[in-house]
């Protein structure tokens, strides 16, 4: 329940920011007000020695949510993906966030698994290891089934881990609310949509159906994607605190010395994690947004495997059309068609020039495309071109924001197997066939066939609702008989519709 007990739990919040000195990076990051940053300071200087002093060796950010917990770690990595919100200085200090955490002991991780599948463990597995990872939601044991042997990772979430992050959720919007009612200007920054955000993906987490669902999904979506698996899901041993998958066996994708004595090529690793993410976002319009080294594994054979998939992103067709073109447009650096496409998908507000646009694009583009290949960032470029739409009035769209920030990490990780790799070179064969079988006359002829299903779905409704539109918009005339006509309009439509398509079909296929 939200109100004043959740005082206390702020008063430590407040004392921990101000004992490692994060408080003034966080007041800086928010461009707040001289007078938020006085009363802030003031209320909570007197409380500091109840601070956590937490490790001296992290940035004060990071050394301040690490120390409050799970709930505030998690926080903050999902901040990290919000730079609209933060700054982009404090998002990169927040994405290293590591919520690597002290497991809890295997006795309580047994007793969560037979409450949570009604079955005794030695039931289902012959072999039940300690944990081998454990993070701030969750822990990984390998086991061994009973009934066929097969090697299996199971993760448990924490016992309680639920309640603990609703008290501290209930905190967090206790404390929006404060802020919202003492520094109205902070309005702008949306303080509860933010705390609802990070309530949403962290809900999603603490049920491991959600994120087996996921996983699947997923794994549907790259079958036949060469050189990448996924663990398979194993949905009778898996339930809401408990996910079973088959056991993923290859190197960790950041330890470079072990891929280079097994025999693995960087190079082509490099080339390929950047474009498979991009495969995913484009063409699947669902990513792993979570895609660092420490959830990717290089199998024996050489196939990329990732796993933990807790946090998805997940775009609409029309976004990746649009997205596509922006980075198409970039690499063949025709700027103002960027501009162009902008505005059509109505990310610019009309009444901007779209010829300044292009030009403030172009000064994004050419110092970037200036330098040497191998220091080509497109994770950079993204960052610039986020500044510019923002100072021409585009609104946050929390989606791309997301595809931004697991950019810049896939980015990241395929320049920690090969440094000189050319991003540009690597993405443009993924971009270009996007484009190919998109936005080319294959993609008109779906597009027209789909209306024409809908049409064909509403098709009894079509005349009523033309009718009660012209209706609608005639209010106020004096009333007339009923007309015909609309309905025959509506109708007409449809079959102008089908008719257009059945010519261009006929025309492209011969």
């Amino acid at each position: 329940m939200r109100g004043p007990h959740n005082i206390w739990r702020l008063i430590r919040t407040g004392a921990t920011f101000e004992r490692t000195g994060a408080m003034g990076v966080v007041l800086d990051a928010l461009d707040a007000p001289k007078s938020v940053r006085v009363a802030f300071r003031t209320l909570v200087w007197p409380f500091k020695w109840l601070g956590i002093e937490g490790d001296p060796s992290m940035p004060p950010a990071t050394r301040a949510l690490s120390a409050l917990g799970p709930a505030y770690i998690k926080f903050g990595q999902i901040l990290s993906t919000r730079p609209d919100v933060v700054g982009q200085d404090l998002a990169n200090q927040l994405r290293v966030l590591q919520d690597k955490l002290p497991p809890f002991g295997v006795e309580k991780a047994r007793a969560q698994i037979e409450s949570e599948l009604g079955v005794a463990l030695p039931e289902i597995f012959s072999e039940f290891s300690e944990p081998v990872a454990a993070a701030s939601i969750a822990q990984v044991h390998k086991a061994h089934r009973a009934d066929t042997g097969e090697t299996v990772a199971v993760k448990v979430l924490r016992p309680g881990i639920e309640r603990a992050f609703r008290t501290d959720i209930d905190a967090f919007y206790f404390a929006a609310d404060m802020i919202e009612t003492l520094a109205p200007a902070s309005r702008r920054l949306r303080p509860r949509d933010v705390i609802t955000h990070f309530e949403s993906v962290v809900m999603g987490e603490l049920d491991l159906r959600l994120e087996s669902a996921a996983a699947s999904e997923y794994a549907a979506n790259t079958e036949g994607d060469e050189g990448f698996q996924l663990p398979s899901v194993v949905w009778g041993l898996s339930g809401r605190r408990v996910m079973t998958m088959s056991w993923a066996e290859g190197e960790p994708l950041g330890d470079n010395a072990a891929l280079d004595a097994a025999g693995h090529d960087r190079v082509k690793l490099s080339e390929r994690v950047l474009q498979l993410f991009l495969n995913h976002a484009l063409r699947d319009g669902f990513f792993h947004a979570d895609m660092h080294q420490g959830n990717l594994k290089v199998a024996p054979n050489g196939d990329i495997i990732a796993y933990d998939f807790g946090i998805m992103g997940h775009i609409d067709e029309y976004t990746r059309r649009v997205y596509a073109e922006i980075l198409y447009g970039f690499i063949r650096r025709d700027y103002k068609r960027v501009a162009e496409v902008h505005f059509e998908a109505g990310y610019v507000p009309a009444d901007r020039d779209v010829d300044e646009f292009a030009r403030a694009l172009r000064a994004v583009g050419e110092p970037i495309f200036g330098m040497d290949a191998t220091r080509i960032s497109m994770a950079r470029l993204l960052s610039y071109l986020f500044e510019v739409t923002e100072r021409f009035g585009m609104q946050t769209r929390t989606e791309l924001i997301l595809l931004q920030r697991t950019m810049v990490v896939v980015e990241g990780v395929a320049r920690s197997l090969n440094p000189h790799m050319n991003i540009w070179h690597t993405a443009r064969p993924v971009v270009e066939d996007y484009i190919k079988t998109s936005l080319g006359p294959r993609a008109v002829l779906r597009d027209l066939v789909l209306t024409t299903r809908v049409l064909g779905r509403f098709g009894p409704r079509l005349p009523g609702l033309v009718e009660a539109a012209l209706i609608r918009q005639s209010e106020g005339d004096a009333p007339s008989r009923h007309n015909p006509w609309p309905g025959r309009i509506g109708w007409s439509a449809a079959g102008a519709v089908l008719g257009a398509v059945l010519v261009f079909g006929w025309h492209y296929w011969t």
